[in-house]
């Protein structure tokens, strides 16, 4: 064969394929007439160990009313919940808050419009201690309080060798459901409107269901937690690209399945909330050149569409410039920002977790997708506070054969303006940590964010095409006129 006719038969396959991709696009119908349950306003939510309480060398806290580029990136991020917890929180605590370091935190709250999540220690903790802590709470700071937990990851308790030699068990269920309940009742002794949440462990359906059993109907439970690492250990993830691919293929969303399948059910049943109160994708801090990509914002942007379709009552990302591993604080490579000397670097993860916030309130809308090319690619619709539909396309193709998306966007033919809003990385690269954006700003270190929409062209009466390129994702907002 000559080079010219190689030349052709090249040219032909590509022609081909590009045909195929134009006769084959991803088709998206949004049914705009029948929306179903609402996103809990305040779905948007980080978490972060109960040592950032505590004030810094110089004496100055992290949570406190005037520090105001935490605050300002708080709200342009969307967050509505603030958890605090974590090992230093429970079994690794050194040193627990005080009433001055819980007025910062909770004055904190009130400026950033927030409501707290408050882990009380369980291990080797104390009821009376935490029964103190609960009513100066509930006695300032009801109205910031969303519940207590007690307890970090009770299921994962370590293992406990005394002078002789002789190994003592991670406390089984029956165990934890004791010791809970003896605190829970010094808790309400002292504070009888406390409220409370759990039982807080990780990728573990069982336990939640037995404290559903014992606890969901009394006891003050007024919602059910857990945890979740789906990538587990990020110590033990063998390459960046491995790590990468298992973020954005159906193994991290065959573990959600899996969590949800365990528990959910019961608590619905129960009539009771549920939330996934500490969450990144790999525990121990993070995975080295994975958890800080530009994956990570695909990942988290998808996580949190994901558990919004699927009831949650919200998620709360881990975060902050050291988090808890085992019994020491590590250096977080998940967070979605770090401190700065002028205020905050927002980190790829911060820019889904924005990303959401431009498309995620609102009522969950059915859309019917056709997905002719198998694209490795996520839809999610929702029908906007404002009455305008709001469709979030994450494509997920990356490497050297992803493929863009060619979209087709049919909405009905009350939907007569669009706009696009991308994120992005430079040079479509899921493994790139600098230089993401979203609407083509980034977030500035005091928290100010001014990302701008594109018009979208209308092909018809409701009815759209775009792309959305490989390793990005896009909210499209339909106008109603």
């Amino acid at each position: 064969m000559t080079c010219k006719s190689t030349f052709l038969v090249i040219v032909a396959i590509l022609a081909g394929a590009a045909s195929v991709s134009a006769q084959s696009p991803l088709t998206i119908s949004v049914d705009a007439a029948h929306p179903g349950p609402a996103i809990s306003p305040d779905f948007s939510g980080l978490s972060f160990e109960l040592s950032q309480l505590l004030p810094a060398d110089n004496g100055v806290h992290y949570f406190r009313p005037d520090n105001k580029p935490l605050i300002s990136l708080f709200q342009t991020l969307g967050i509505k919940s603030l958890r605090v917890g974590g090992n230093t929180g429970d079994r690794n605590a050194t040193r627990l808050p005080d009433r001055a370091d819980l007025d910062s935190l909770f004055a904190f709250a009130r400026a950033a419009g927030v409501n707290v999540i408050y882990c009380l220690r369980l291990h080797d903790g104390n009821a009376g201690q935490d029964a103190d802590v609960a009513k100066y709470i509930m006695d300032h700071y009801a109205a910031q309080l969303a519940c207590f937990s007690i307890g970090q990851e009770p299921n994962v308790y370590p293992k406990v060798t005394n002078s002789m030699g002789v190994i003592f068990p991670r406390p089984s269920y029956a165990d934890y459901r004791k010791r809970w309940k003896q605190f829970e009742t010094a808790i309400v002794a002292e504070a009888p409107d406390a409220e409370f949440c759990g039982p807080s462990v990780d990728d573990n359906p069982l336990w939640p269901r037995e404290f559903m059993a014992d606890f969901a109907r009394g006891d003050h439970v007024v919602l059910i937690t857990a945890h979740l690492y789906p990538g587990r250990s990020g110590l033990k993830v063998p390459t960046p690209e491995i790590g990468r691919d298992r973020m954005l293929d159906d193994s991290f969303v065959e573990a959600y399945q899996g969590l949800y399948d365990g528990f959910v059910p019961a608590a619905i049943s129960n009539h009771l909330p549920y939330r996934l109160e500490e969450v990144n994708n790999y525990f121990n801090g993070g995975a080295t050149d994975v958890s800080d990509t530009f994956a990570s914002a695909l990942w988290g942007l998808d996580f949190m569409h994901w558990w919004a379709a699927h009831g949650a009552a919200g998620v709360n990302f881990h975060t902050g410039d050291k988090v808890g591993a085992g019994a020491e604080l590590r250096p977080s490579k998940y967070t979605a920002y770090f401190s700065t000397a002028n205020g905050f670097l927002a980190r790829p993860l911060g820019y889904g977790i924005k990303a959401f916030d431009v498309g995620g309130h609102g009522q969950i809308l059915s859309a019917a997708v056709s997905n002719p090319q198998d694209l490795n690619v996520s839809v999610y619709t929702v029908l906007g506070d404002d009455k305008q539909i709001y469709v979030t396309i994450i494509n997920k193709e990356h490497g050297d054969t992803a493929r863009d998306a060619d979209v087709s966007l049919i909405a009905g033919a009350g939907f007569n303006h669009g706009r696009v809003m991308s994120l992005t990385a430079p040079n479509d690269d899921v493994a790139s940590k600098t230089g993401v954006t979203l609407g083509g700003s980034v977030i500035e270190s005091d928290g100010s964010w001014n990302g701008k929409w594109t018009d979208l062209a209308r092909a018809d009466a409701g009815s759209y095409t775009l792309k959305i390129p490989a390793a990005s994702a896009s909210i499209i907002e339909l106008e109603s006129h």
